[in-house]
């Protein structure tokens, strides 16, 4: 009989208590944020009918050859969800009653069969905002106002890169790239930070682009170092998309500046996003550090996902963000930000011969909002004590019959030694 392979499936991973703990704290920090700034909380199912995922409103081709697919036993064709994106759009698609502007925050599971690497998995955590029925670029603005608050709860510097992508669709106009071209080649300028430019050159010749469209990009690509906005505002002002871009970046920059997060918030003009869902701001989180080279969290406007589900042509203006659980805990632990050998409880209550009594003291203490924990096991006090040494627990108590007896019990606080008798009616 072969033996059974006890190990984890390649790309996922368990999580063990001393874990955990940090994975929740992180969780409940973003969750305080999110609330804060009154976003409603949402959970969609992590099963979607494979029509619904692979949709053209969806995360376009490349992200479909990483989606998880199945069947069921009604031979109905499935799909785990790659995203929190889709299944919010079709909530919102599905519910047309929702009050204007709707936010929601959803943090939950999503799977990609996709590369492997630090703080990358293949069943990973997403923690989602989404703001639909703002058009106003003071959308984009809050969520990356909400994104530096939730960062700094966390004790970590961020430096968020945005961009547009009208702007970027105008500009490869101008540089006469074809339309049914245009999302392989913003696909290929968002490796920008990780290929070299004769290899992004390769890639983009073997696509089939012109020689002039070519030598434009080169052009563009060498003037990297002196891009600004102002560049911009030199092109042709017949470029609808061009100008568009424009003028709702000089709009989210001006919420920027008066937000106070200019130095944190930086334009980047090469900054694609390969997904085809994003119809204006595009945005990346990275660590200010590097301690992580890629992305930690990312998000945009795609104005025409709820509409395209609907199958009409109305847009619904929306906008979200997304962060990743568990690439911020990769962050923390490399940065050391994550407390060693941390208590999991607050007092750690050692019975001799008196369970029922400890039970009654921990139920008591817990009402208190303690953490506690009873010793059941029947450890003598010498190996109970070495074990709330080891985990680091603040404090001891020992019931013994006596103190039963007086209706008492002593507290001892493990890190100065000092004791103290409490009363309690057992």
């Amino acid at each position: 009989m072969k033996k059974m392979d006890y190990q984890n499936v390649r790309g996922t991973q368990d999580y063990l208590p001393e874990q955990e703990v940090i994975r929740r704290t992180i969780r409940r920090t973003l969750e305080d944020t999110f609330m804060a700034y009154s976003c409603q909380p949402l959970e969609t199912p992590i099963l979607n009918y494979t029509e619904l995922m692979a949709s053209k409103y969806a995360g376009g081709a490349e992200i479909l050859q990483e989606m998880y697919t199945l069947t069921d036993r009604g031979e109905r064709d499935l799909a785990l969800r790659y995203d929190l994106t889709i299944p919010f759009a079709k909530v919102v698609a599905m519910n047309p009653s929702f009050a204007m502007p709707f936010k929601r925050y959803e943090i939950g599971k999503v799977f990609r069969d996709g590369p492997i690497k630090a703080g990358r998995f293949r069943e990973f955590t997403q923690c989602d905002v989404d703001i639909v029925g703002v058009d106003s670029q003071a959308a984009e603005a809050e969520l990356m106002m909400m994104a530096i608050d939730a960062f700094d709860q966390l004790k970590l510097t961020i430096n968020l890169q945005y961009n547009n992508r009208k702007l970027l669709v105008g500009l490869l106009q101008l540089f006469e790239v074809e339309q049914d071209q245009m999302n392989r080649v913003i696909l290929i300028l968002d490796k920008i930070e990780k290929i070299d430019q004769k290899t992004m050159l390769a890639e983009l010749q073997a696509l089939g682009l012109s020689d002039n469209s070519i030598n434009k990009i080169k052009h563009f690509l060498d003037e990297r170092p002196q891009i600004s906005m102002a560049y911009f505002e030199e092109f042709p002002t017949e470029n609808i998309f061009l100008q568009q871009g424009l003028q709702e970046l000089l709009e989210l920059t001006a919420y920027i500046e008066a937000l106070g997060i200019s130095e944190q918030c930086i334009f980047n003009p090469f900054l694609a996003r390969g997904l085809e869902i994003y119809t204006g701001t595009i945005y990346e989180i990275f660590l200010a550090d590097g301690t992580i080279r890629s992305s930690i969290g990312s998000g945009g406007r795609y104005d025409n996902a709820i509409g395209g589900l609907l199958e009409t042509d109305q847009t619904y203006a929306t906008v979200g963000i997304s962060f990743g659980l568990d690439v911020i805990y990769t962050a923390l632990d490399l940065s050391r930000k994550i407390e060693q050998n941390a208590p999991i409880v607050d007092i750690y209550i050692i019975p001799l011969g008196t369970v029922k009594e400890a039970l009654k003291l921990a139920t008591a203490l817990r009402q208190k909002e303690y953490k506690v924990e009873v010793e059941l096991s029947g450890k003598k006090v010498k190996k109970a004590m070495e074990r709330a040494n080891r985990e680091n627990t603040p404090k001891v108590i020992v019931l013994g019959e006596d103190e039963v007896t007086q209706n008492m019990y002593k507290i001892k606080d493990m890190k100065s030694g000092e004791e103290e008798m409490k009363a309690f009616i057992f």
